[in-house]
């Protein structure tokens, strides 16, 4: 049973009583408020990318998974039982992350798999995750999930994916940037989405993309690539992650100057990155997609509120230890919906422990949820859950960049970034 010192469970009491947390403001300092029914814990594998080109999304999914833990257990766990986190480091590498979902399943007998962001990585665990039937709970973004293409132990209910982000924004981005577009993105399969559906979202606007330049991950410095950038281009489109990303966008300014076409980034090229650092200045009046605000707005929650103090979070998506530690707020919230997801879920299927039974009942009751209210559990923004995908579908957030901040200018609704179903995971045998 997690145990909290006095200063987290003040903590918590305050929070609790400014977002309706109810039972946490009530607990006693020093004192367990629950009896667990069950000693044996739920056991979740948290699949984390300590190591490699996702390390700085790693330590931020991995500090909202326990900070998400920790108000779970102190508020009576999963079916009575306490939750019990185990980590492991795939290394941001798909051969290594089929590894991790085998150790799981095998060696640390985990009810759920959880928690991998980069999709060469899902895409490379999710077989091994399907042959175990281990159900694998994924915080990332590509359209693999939905796309049908992998297993029905798969899910992505805590986060949207790239086509629903992108087919929501391409009409804003035509009617207020401008239609020829040059699109710069990570060459693997995350990129690819974007590559393959804003190009396909932004035609049916009217526009069209005038050059792809597609970037390794790994890459260290990006000079060599701006001069393919077209004349032409009016809306220049960056999507790139990994170590490189400060550098890419300090020498992206180096390279236009003063003279630059309209730029529309996702917050990727900058996530973990402080916007006030050196040289970025010429990001002023830019745009960027985030999948929640990094800076607290004008029109903040009391269900922010409460998630940001959760995870140590300032009103800047700073740490609230060291202002220099920038968040990946635009993504991170997804670990924290998808564990409150989880426990619906095990809730609603009594589940009891990881045999083929209780993990069937538990798929059946994933995939009959319809969609998450704006709350405590989900404080991005409400939700709707096809269960035939397994995918969500959500508010996206269209942010300029105003004096080394990031302001909203425009929050789409969830119908904007609908589409129609490919597959039906529900079909499919367990």
């Amino acid at each position: 049973m997690s145990k909290f010192n006095s200063k987290r469970r003040s903590t918590l009491k305050q929070l609790g009583a400014l977002a309706g947390a109810g039972a946490a403001a009530q607990a006693a300092p020093g004192i367990a408020r629950f009896a667990y029914a069950a000693s044996e814990p739920i056991r979740i594998g948290a699949q984390i990318h300590r190591t490699g080109i996702g390390a700085s999304y790693g330590r931020w999914y991995e500090r909202v998974t326990r900070a998400a833990v920790d108000l779970i257990n102190e508020e009576g766990g999963i079916n009575g039982r306490p939750v019990e986190l185990i980590v492991e480091d795939d290394g941001t590498d798909p051969k290594r992350g089929a590894e991790v979902v085998e150790k799981f399943a095998t060696l640390h007998k985990a009810d759920v798999a959880y928690g991998t962001l980069f999709s060469h990585v899902v895409i490379g665990s999710a077989p091994r995750a399907g042959e175990l039937k281990l159900p694998y709970l994924v915080v990332s973004e590509g359209h693999h999930v939905a796309s049908g293409s992998l297993n029905r132990y798969v899910f992505q209910p805590g986060i949207t994916d790239v086509r629903s982000q992108v087919i929501s924004m391409a009409p804003w981005i035509s009617q207020n940037l401008g239609r020829k577009v040059t699109m710069i993105f990570p060459d693997f399969a995350f990129g690819h989405d974007h590559r393959d559906y804003f190009s396909a979202a932004i035609a049916e606007q009217g526009g069209e993309v005038v050059q792809r330049i597609a970037i390794p991950p790994t890459e260290s410095s990006f000079t060599r690539y701006f001069p393919r950038i077209p004349s032409s281009t009016e809306v220049l489109y960056h999507v790139m992650v990994g170590p490189g990303v400060l550098t890419f966008v300090k020498e992206l300014g180096q390279h236009f100057g003063r003279n630059r076409p309209q730029i529309f980034g996702f917050i990727d090229s900058l996530e973990a990155v402080d916007l006030a650092t050196p040289q970025l200045e010429f990001l002023d009046g830019t745009y960027f997609w985030e999948g929640n605000p990094r800076y607290a707005q004008a029109g903040q929650t009391a269900h922010d509120q409460f998630y940001r103090r959760a995870v140590g979070v300032d009103d800047n998506g700073a740490s609230v230890s060291d202002a220099r530690d920038v968040s990946t707020y635009a993504h991170m919230f997804g670990c924290w919906e998808t564990l409150f997801i989880i426990k619906q879920a095990m809730e609603m299927s009594d589940y009891q422990r990881p045999d083929a039974a209780s993990r069937r009942g538990l798929v059946e009751a994933l995939e009959s949820l319809n969609g998450f209210a704006l709350s405590r559990e989900h404080p991005q923004g409400d939700k709707i859950f096809n269960g035939r995908i397994h995918q969500s579908f959500g508010h996206q957030y269209i942010s300029k960049v105003d004096n080394g901040r990031l302001d909203v200018v425009h929050t789409t609704a969830i119908a904007d970034g609908l589409y129609e179903a490919e597959a039906d995971y529900t079909q499919m045998p367990l």
